[in-house]
C-alpha cells in the first residue's frame, strides 16, 4: 500500500520533528565521532560534518539509506561590507548573527547563528534528499539525466538578527545545483555572490563559497555542454511563456480600460516585484498550502498569520512612499515578519489548502491607503472578509443604491473602502462594476459585466504545476521550537523584576501573591480562544475565582495586552505607556499585592502570542 505524495510529506515532517525534539541526530553524532576517534590520530579527534560523512560513506551506511544524496557545504563568507567595522565579540556578549535558511524540494533547513562579520565564520552542511515525485519510485537509483531534469533551485535566505532579536531580509538568492552532475568526483566548489533586496536588489552584500558533493557518486557524469544547453533550453522556455503572458496581460488591460476610461485608476495589480525586485504575476504568489498537523481550522491558520509580524518594507529618503515588495514565502516565513502583501498571499494559501475558494483582495481601506486583504466564497453565496494582520472576519452585505431611501441598508463593519481585483492561482478578476467602493460591490464572480475575468489558460501557463522554474516553489510550514510553559516562565520572572526594581525606584515595596498569578491564566486562554474561533469561554469561573481571591473590602484591578514578541523589557515598556497599566504597577495603598501571569501559545515556524496580565489587589480606605 502507497502513500499519497502530500500524506508522506506531512508523515516525514512529524517523524523529523520528533526527532529533532529527542536529539536523535545529536546522539548518533556522538555515537559515530566515538567510534571514528578511535582510528584516528591524537591530533585529528576533532571532528567536522565532512569526517562524518566520509566515515559514513565508507562503511556503506549512505548507499545503503539513501540512494541520492546532494551534501551542500557552506565554507564561510567574505566580502560583507556592511560590517567591515563589526567589533570581534567577546565570549558570552550577544551580538548580532547570520542565519542561513535553505528550502529544497519540502526540505528546510538552517544553519547555526554566526556572528556578523565582513567574513562570517559559516561552517554548517545539509544533506539534501533528491528523490522522485512519486512516492513509489525513492528508494530507486536515479541516473545523472533524470536529475537534469529536476530543475528546483536550492531556495537560500539569509537573515540578521540584531541584539534585541528583531530581524531583517538581507539576500534571498535561487542556488543552481545542477553543475555538479558534471563534477568528475561528485564534487564543485561555487562562490555565491549574494544582492541585496528590494532597492539594494542590485547591490552586492557579500559572497558564499559553498561546495556541492552527490553521494553516492554518479556512474556517468555528464558534459559541461550537456547541462548548459540544458539551462539555455529552460530559460528559453520559460522567458516564451512570460513573454506570451505579458503580450496577453497587456491585451486585457487595454481591454479593460475600454470599460470605462477611470479603471486607470482602480488597484488592479498584475503583477508584483519580489525580494529580489523581479516582476512576477500576482497569482504566482499563491497556491494551495496545506498545514498537516500544525494547524487545524481555517480560523487557526488566520490566528497563526496574525502573529507573524507586521512591517513595511524600508524606504531610503523621506516622504510617505511605500516600497513595492512582495516577499517569497521562505523569505516572509524565514524572517517571521512581512507586509500586509505577504500575510494575505499566506492566509489565501492556506484557506485554499483548507478547501475554501479564497481571493487575495486588492484595494484601499481609509484615507486611501493601498491595502491587501483575504475574501473567501461561500457555498451558498456568503461572501467573508478575512483581515490578515489581526485575523477578524467580516460578512460582506452589499449595499443597493437603487433602493428608496427609507429601506434601511446595512452598515458596513469592514475597514476596506474600493477594491480593484481579486486573485487566487487560477483565477483573476478586475472590478468593472460601476464603483469600485467596497460596500456597494456584488461579488458574483460569473457575472463580466462586473468582474472581467483573466483566461485561466494564462494564469495556468506562468503558475505552478504548469510553469517552469521561474516560480520557487513553495516550502513547508515547520512545527514551533519554543516550548511554551518554559518561555511563559521566563518572561513572568523577568517581568517580576523590572516590576519590583520600577517600585523600588518609586520608593515603594512589592509584595507578590502567588495564587492570584495563578488565577489569571483562564482568563489568558480565554483570551486566545475568542481570538482564534470567535467563542468566548470561561468568564464566570475567572470571576468566581477572583471574588473568592479578594476579601472584602478590598479592590481588584487586571490589565491584559497582548504581543507578538517576546521581549520582556520591551512589553513592559509598553504597559507603562497605558495608564491604566501603570496605575496597577504603580499601585500605592494599603495591603497592596500584585500579581502577574504570562502566557504564550505557540504557532508553526516559531510564531507566538504572547498575553499578559497585571493585577493588583489593596484594601479600599475611601
Amino acid at each position: 500500500m502507497s502513500l499519497p505524495p502530500e500524506k508522506a510529506s506531512e508523515l516525514k515532517q512529524i517523524i523529523h520533528q520528533q526527532l529533532l525534539k529527542m536529539d536523535v541526530h545529536g546522539r548518533i553524532r556522538e555515537v559515530l565521532a566515538e567510534t571514528i576517534r578511535e582510528e584516528l590520530a591524537p591530533e585529528h579527534q576533532q571532528l567536522s560534518t565532512e569526517d562524518l560523512i566520509k566515515a559514513l560513506r565508507q562503511r556503506g551506511i549512505i548507499d545503503d539509506v539513501m540512494k541520492e544524496l546532494k551534501f551542500v557545504t557552506v565554507l564561510g563568507g567574505k566580502a560583507f561590507l556592511d560590517h567591515l567595522q563589526e567589533p570581534e565579540p567577546l565570549p558570552g556578549q550577544i551580538c548580532s548573527t547570520f542565519t542561513l535558511c535553505l528550502h529544497f524540494r519540502n526540505q528546510r533547513f538552517r544553519s547555526k547563528p554566526v556572528p556578523c562579520a565582513c567574513e562570517p565564520d559559516f561552517q554548517d552542511g545539509f544533506l539534501l534528499e533528491i528523490h522522485k515525485d512519486s512516492l513509489g519510485d525513492a528508494s530507486k537509483m536515479v541516473d545523472a539525466t533524470t536529475m537534469l531534469s529536476i530543475c528546483d533551485p536550492v531556495h537560500m535566505v539569509l537573515i540578521k538578527t540584531d541584539t534585541f532579536g528583531e530581524t531583517t531580509l538581507v539576500a534571498s538568492y535561487f542556488l543552481e545545483w545542477r553543475s555538479v552532475l558534471a563534477a568528475e568526483n561528485g564534487i564543485t566548489n561555487v562562490a555565491v555572490e549574494l544582492l541585496g533586496v528590494g532597492t539594494e536588489s542590485k547591490v552586492s552584500v557579500g559572497v558564499l563559497n559553498i561546495r556541492l558533493e552527490m553521494y553516492p557518486q554518479l556512474n556517468k557524469t555528464l558534459s559541461s555542454e550537456i547541462i548548459s544547453t540544458q539551462f539555455t533550453l529552460e530559460r528559453q522556455k520559460t522567458a516564451e511563456k512570460e513573454r506570451l503572458f505579458l503580450v496577453y496581460a497587456k491585451q486585457w488591460w487595454r481591454e479593460y480600460l475600454q470599460i470605462r476610461p477611470t479603471h486607470n485608476t482602480r488597484l488592479v495589480k498584475i503583477f508584483a516585484q519580489d525580494e529580489n525586485g523581479v516582476n512576477r504575476p500576482v497569482c504566482s504568489y499563491v497556491r494551495p498550502l496545506r498545514a498537516g498537523r500544525l494547524l487545524d481550522t481555517p480560523r487557526q491558520a488566520a490566528r497563526f498569520v496574525s502573529v507573524l509580524g507586521h512591517e513595511r518594507a524600508a524606504v531610503i529618503g523621506g516622504g510617505s512612499g511605500k516600497q513595492e515588495q512582495w516577499c517569497t514565502l521562505l523569505a516572509f516565513l524565514c524572517r517571521n515578519k512581512g507586509d500586509c502583501e505577504d500575510h494575505a498571499n499566506l492566509l489565501c494559501s492556506l484557506l485554499l489548502g483548507f478547501g475554501l475558494e479564497a481571493f487575495v483582495c486588492v484595494g484601499t481601506k481609509a484615507k486611501g491607503v493601498p491595502h491587501t486583504w483575504v475574501m473567501t466564497c461561500g457555498s451558498d453565496g456568503t461572501i467573508t472578509f478575512w483581515e490578515s494582520l489581526t485575523g477578524h472576519r467580516y460578512i460582506h452585505r452589499p449595499i443597493n443604491p437603487d433602493d428608496p431611501p427609507l429601506v434601511e441598508q446595512p452598515k458596513p463593519l469592514y475597514p476596506y473602502r474600493t477594491i480593484g481585483c481579486i486573485f487566487n492561482h487560477q483565477k483573476f478578476f478586475g472590478n468593472c462594476q460601476p464603483s469600485d467602493a467596497v460596500e456597494l460591490c456584488v461579488f458574483d464572480l460569473h457575472d463580466e459585466s462586473k468582474w472581467k475575468p483573466m483566461s485561466g489558460e494564462a494564469i495556468k501557463s506562468i503558475c505552478p504545476p504548469g510553469a517552469a522554474s521561474s516560480v520557487p516553489p513553495f516550502p513547508p510550514l515547520c512545527a514551533s521550537t519554543i516550548d511554551a510553559a518554559v518561555t511563559s516562565n521566563e518572561i513572568e520572572v523577568q517581568l517580576r523584576i523590572l516590576v519590583s526594581e520600577h517600585r523600588k525606584d518609586l520608593g515603594l515595596s512589592t509584595v507578590w501573591d502567588d495564587q492570584l498569578s495563578y488565577l489569571l491564566s483562564p482568563a489568558l486562554a480565554a483570551y486566545e480562544l475568542e481570538r482564534t474561533t470567535g467563542v468566548s469561554a470561561g468568564n464566570e469561573e475567572f470571576q468566581d475565582s477572583v471574588r473568592r481571591a479578594v476579601p472584602d473590602g478590598h479592590t481588584f484591578k487586571g490589565f491584559p495586552i497582548h504581543f507578538v514578541h517576546r521581549n520582556a523589557r520591551r512589553a513592559f515598556a509598553t504597559c507603562l505607556r497605558s495608564p491604566f497599566c501603570e496605575e496597577i504597577i504603580c499601585c500605592r495603598g494599603d495591603q497592596v499585592q500584585l500579581a502577574v501571569r504570562v502566557r504564550v501559545f505557540t504557532y508553526p515556524e516559531s510564531a507566538c502570542a504572547v498575553w499578559i496580565m497585571f493585577a493588583c489587589k489593596y484594601r479600599s480606605v475611601l
